[in-house]
């Protein structure tokens, strides 16, 4: 945003100095008109001038608008996807207690930015250039008019400021707000589904509708506020340029001063004003965009970037997870076991570098999984959490979300998907919605196995891969489960039934000592 900046400043600049000659310039001509209105066809000079300075204020303010918008959007994006980098790196749990809130940031809350560098760093800017300096060109012609601007003015900042503490909480509240209600309106529409499923989807709409009035309501307050800080500037701001006017006209009724200097005087008190009345207005519209920000910074601080080592793996890496038995590597299944929450997922993350074990730590091939380079490390792998992560698209881009695979009807057939394609309605061209709606839980399951089966990765980290899958199908899967690791795959399995243990090469209990082989 520095260079953006630079272009902003060096704009108010320009439009001050246009601004404050244009107006000096104008007053001249206006005052040698009316006392001498023989004199009109002599200020063609002055008249051409005058026309320059407004065309290049013009420019100048397109030009401003133009490079504040590009900066805002490039600091958006920027910002988002440092948002999104931070908090999807995290353990899944984490990311749970987060999830709401970086999505209401992300999609709504950062948008708000958009003003605050369109609007109020232009308005600062101008406010700090062309306020003083119109003080001071006024003084030189008009020292009683410049008094009574410089006693005036600070009321304006004054009163900024009481209602900026007021805009901030507010915001701070609108925001909350909206992240709980996008949270439960987007849990509801989750449901709805499951809802349907048992006849109760009719009652959803309702509470839709109580959740949209909650939100209408929240947005309606924080505008009540904008519309009463607008006013409240806008009428201090009037107040000031009337005392001006007052002033001025007195004194020229009574020969105190010149009508050039009165007219200069006069035209610049509302450019004294303006910018401030502008910082004043566009600050609410900043305030929301600005607590989005904190928020998003917050983000970003609680969940700090991971992967700042540099070594890579090797194409066939040997996986060490202390305490919990032998070394496991290629060409072999590691079956892990245990009771319910006794750590077997936490286990797969911690390979993955998204968790750490609660005792000790994980090396592949020597090294501290956090002195690798984890992107080249999660290139290497093919994970199946317990719930497939399906995104909206078609079943085709779903399958290949891990990269192409070199053969996907073997991989569609080891998973049991084929017979899935064959009553979709476009094939793997058949559009998914977000989680895979569209596809019950059993497919869901085969198509996140075929997507782990078929792809080029040399680790693969299966989580429960057979469930919800028929006792033929799970015969099936674990074949092609193995015929990977003869294909010198490393393969770690999380599993319970008897057949997910029958073909392991290692079985480590987590929570128990029993380790077999």
């Amino acid at each position: 945003m520095r260079r953006h900046l630079l272009a902003t400043v060096a704009c108010g600049v320009t439009i001050s100095g246009s601004t404050i000659v244009a107006a000096v310039v104008l007053a001249h001509v206006v005052a040698a008109i009316i006392v001498d209105p023989g004199s009109a066809t002599g200020h063609g000079a002055a008249l051409v001038a005058l026309s320059a300075l407004w065309i290049l204020r013009a420019a100048a303010q397109w030009l401003q608008g133009r490079l504040s918008q590009h900066g805002a959007t490039e600091v958006i994006g920027e910002l988002s996807s440092q948002v999104l980098r931070s908090v999807t790196a995290t353990p899944p749990r984490q990311l749970a207690a987060d999830r709401d809130a970086a999505a209401a940031v992300v999609t709504r809350g950062l948008d708000g930015l958009r003003p605050y560098f369109t609007s109020y760093l232009p308005a600062v800017v101008q406010a700090a250039v062309l306020t003083p300096v119109a003080v001071v060109v006024m003084a030189c012609y008009d020292l009683q008019a410049a008094g009574i601007v410089v006693i005036a003015l600070p009321l304006i900042p004054i009163f900024m400021v009481l209602i900026g503490l007021l805009t901030a909480e507010r915001s701070a509240a609108s925001l909350a707000a909206m992240t709980t209600l996008q949270a439960r309106l987007l849990d509801l529409v989750a449901g709805i589904p499951t809802l349907r499923a048992v006849g109760r989807a009719a009652g959803s709409v309702q509470r839709i509708t109580e959740l949209a009035a909650a939100h209408r309501r929240s947005a309606m307050a924080t505008l009540r506020i904008a519309f009463l800080s607008s006013l409240v500037l806008e009428l201090l701001a009037t107040l000031g340029v009337a005392l001006v006017a007052v002033s001025v006209g007195l004194r020229l009724v009574y020969g105190e001063m010149t009508l050039a200097a009165g007219l200069t005087a006069l035209l610049l008190a509302p450019e004294v004003f303006w910018p401030l009345r502008r910082v004043g207005a566009a600050f609410h519209a900043a305030q929301d965009g600005k607590t989005a920000a904190e928020e998003a910074f917050r983000l970003c601080r609680a969940h700090p970037p991971t992967g700042g080592g540099t070594r890579v793996p090797s194409s066939a890496p040997t996986i060490e997870l202390d305490g919990l038995g032998p070394l496991i590597g290629p060409g072999r299944v590691t079956v892990l076991t245990g009771p319910n929450g006794a750590g077997k997922s936490t286990a797969l993350q911690a390979i993955l570098g998204l968790a750490e074990l609660p005792a000790g730590s994980v090396r592949v091939d020597g090294t501290e999984v956090a002195d690798l380079d984890l992107a080249a490390w999660w290139r290497t792998i093919a994970w199946l959490p317990h719930r497939p992560v399906l995104i909206p698209g078609t079943v085709r881009e779903n399958l290949q979300l891990l990269g192409p695979m070199a053969d996907l009807d073997r991989a569609c057939r080891d998973a049991g998907f084929d017979e899935v394609i064959d009553d979709l309605p476009d094939g793997l061209d058949t559009r998914i919605g977000r989680t895979g709606v569209g596809l019950s839980l059993g497919q869901r399951q085969r198509l996140g196995l075929a997507r782990a089966l078929g792809s080029p990765a040399r680790v693969l980290l299966l989580d429960e891969p057979t469930a919800h899958l028929d006792a033929a199908l799970e015969r099936r899967v674990l074949q092609a489960v193995r015929a990977r690791a003869a294909a010198g795959a490393t393969v770690v399995v999380v599993g319970h039934r008897d057949p997910v243990l029958g073909i392991g090469d290692e079985v480590i209990t987590i929570g128990a000592t029993h380790v077999s082989s």
